[in-house]
């Protein structure tokens, strides 16, 4: 072997080195945006699935104001966006 392959093989070999190195920190820093993304994903599952509960509770809310006339009860739900005069502002999401 001559001075000359020998000094482009080990550049080469230095170069595949730095690659896998490269490579490498790009797995991790992946697996650590995935974890993350699959976090997001649960926090956005769960939210479904309060968003049912936390609607039936207005509307049961809404009803008891309605019924008994509690002029608090009106209050608090008028402070929170829930409008009591007409009908729903939106309309219930279809059930699957």
């Amino acid at each position: 072997m001559t001075k000359k392959s020998k000094i482009v093989l080990t550049t080469l070999s230095v170069l595949v080195l730095l690659l896998v190195t490269v490579n490498i920190l790009l797995g991790l820093g992946n697996q650590s945006i995935q974890a993350e993304v699959g976090e997001r994903q649960q926090m956005i599952a769960q939210t479904i699935q309060l968003e049912n509960l936390h609607r039936q509770l207005i509307t049961v809310l809404a009803n008891l104001a309605l019924k008994t006339n509690d002029e608090q009860l009106k209050k608090l739900l008028a402070e929170s966006g829930i409008n009591l005069s007409g009908g729903p502002e939106t309309p219930p999401p279809a059930k699957k």
